[in-house]
């Protein structure tokens, strides 16, 4: 066992080298956690998906290292069925779904922790939770969910498509500031149309988009980057799903029934 999480450490700063990216440094773990499969090994990825490459395995029964957690692919395992994933202490990782832990925090993955591709031609667009969901009782126009990323936080296409706005849109001033609660508009914004005429909208960006329009982009692609222009009293990104062109409230739908349908969490 212990070679192999040797070579399992040495084959992620392979592949990251091979990338240019430097591999995160090792931190120290948050946690502990047992994997519990039925018996087979459990595979070691080197993002939060099981189409992510393997690193290596861990054994059933084996105790692991969590340093943090990340959004990723849901999966139904033997402990439970969520779309967190653990990131180990050799910087590989696991589903959170084989593995039986105890009541102590995991914190959630850095901003800046690279967010691989996962499965299907869907993603999360930053790794952050659900701070205001789609239409509550309280906010009943709100035609998105935001989620509590930080400033300057990557955001990334969910899916391939076109871009088809860049826009700033504020009641008065303009994007390139911090907005505030007594304003009205969506700050610095893009949309992307994607196959099926879906359009996906994401909004209050730090300053003007990334990309322009008429711009293809894959999944994962950077847009821009969180901030709070706009209607925002505080740096996250509102994310909107739209189930046909152009997007606008009459068909707006749900991110978070859109996403769980292709088995991936807003949470």
């Amino acid at each position: 066992m212990k070679r192999r999480h040797q070579r399992s450490a040495l084959a992620l700063l392979t592949a990251a080298g091979t990338l240019g990216v430097a591999a995160p440094a090792v931190a120290a773990p948050a946690a502990t956690g047992t994997v519990v499969t039925g018996g087979t090994p459990l595979n070691t990825r080197s993002g939060p998906s099981a189409t992510s490459p393997r690193i290596g395995t861990v054994e059933n029964g084996a105790t692991v290292s969590i340093v943090c957690r990340i959004a990723g692919q849901f999966i139904s395992g033997s402990v439970s069925n969520t779309g967190h994933w653990d990131r180990l202490a050799d910087n590989s990782y696991v589903s959170d779904a084989y593995v039986r832990r105890g009541d102590a925090e995991i914190p959630k993955c850095a901003a800046t922790t690279p967010m691989p591709a996962v499965t299907g031609s869907w993603m999360l667009p930053v790794p952050a939770g659900l701070v205001s969901g789609f239409r509550t009782r309280q906010r009943p126009a709100h035609d998105g969910v935001d989620l509590g990323a930080t400033r300057n936080t990557a955001i990334r296409s969910a899916s391939a498509g076109t871009v088809i706005r860049v826009v700033c849109n504020v009641s008065r001033g303009t994007c390139d500031v911090d907005g505030n609660s007594s304003l009205r508009g969506c700050g610095w914004y893009a949309e992307v149309q994607h196959a099926g005429n879906v359009v996906t909208r994401y909004c209050h960006m730090v300053r003007r988009p990334s990309v322009t329009v008429g711009q293809t982009v894959a999944r994962g692609s950077i847009l821009g980057y969180v901030g709070t222009s706009g209607a925002s009293s505080g740096p996250h990104l509102h994310f909107e799903v739209h189930a046909g062109v152009p997007a606008t409230s009459a068909n707006a739908i749900s991110p978070v029934a859109f996403m769980r349908a292709r088995g991936l969490t807003i949470r």
